[in-house]
């Protein structure tokens, strides 16, 4: 029973971590965990996300240590950086929060690196809107894993969001349908100032500051290798 009580009020804890008002420091730290992530991924390629899904992708959405866990029923909360591609390149990252629940049997807390990938414009369509559902407004599968695991699959034609999750150093695909996706305002108001939104910044007519450089160079990376190693 105290094990359960301890779980419980850990989770609590946790999410109250996720939903705290936001400093500068932490919102760089979260681009800089992000951007670690991504790197980390692919320095593994055979463990990693196939090189035509990066290839493929409208928008990437990198969440850092998202907290899932649960006494009865499972939780998630996290918050991230996503960016989409543009006319002129990748967008400026903007800044965002998930949250969602699955029914199961299972107690403990946990903290797993999420990748999404946003397949097509609509799904992208939805990832401006201001909040979106996964899996409901956008349908949403665990993602092939390896460097040519997506031969032969058939998410090119059916799914509009890939998933994936890191735990422990495990990296493979993840189902999170029912996760509600928002704009996380408090960060974009301390990394970019008031009156500028989301819809702004991953269509392309915001600026990134210098905090966002090396994201910015490693989403440049990791596509740019993806679409050579598709040639």
């Amino acid at each position: 029973m105290m094990k359960r009580v301890t779980v419980f009020f850990s989770l609590l804890l946790l999410a109250s971590f996720a939903w705290a008002d936001q400093t500068k420091q932490d919102v760089d730290q979260r681009l800089e965990n992000s951007t670690k992530v991504l790197q980390e991924i692919m320095n593994t390629p055979d463990k990693g996300i196939p090189e035509d899904a990066l290839q493929a992708a409208k928008c990437i959405a990198i969440v850092p240590h998202m907290i899932k866990g649960g006494l009865g029923f499972g939780a998630e909360h996290g918050r991230g950086v996503v960016t989409c591609r543009t006319a002129s390149g990748w967008s400026a990252p903007a800044f965002m929060s998930i949250s969602g629940g699955s029914w199961g049997l299972q107690i403990g807390v946990e903290g797993i690196d999420l990748v999404m990938l946003f397949m097509d414009k609509q799904g992208a369509e939805e990832l401006l809107s201001s909040k979106f559902q996964v899996g409901g407004d956008a349908s949403a599968s665990a993602g092939p894993v390896g460097r040519h695991a997506s031969a032969g699959t058939d998410w090119k034609m059916d799914t509009k969001i890939l998933t994936y999750s890191r735990s422990k150093g495990i990296f493979a695909g993840l189902t999170l349908n029912g996760a509600r996706v928002v704009p996380d305002d408090d960060s974009m108001n301390v990394f970019y100032g008031k009156n500028v939104t989301t819809k702004s910044v991953l269509a392309g007519r915001v600026t990134a500051p210098s905090p966002a450089r090396q994201f910015d160079a490693e989403i440049s990376r990791a596509t740019t290798t993806a679409a050579a190693a598709e040639r």
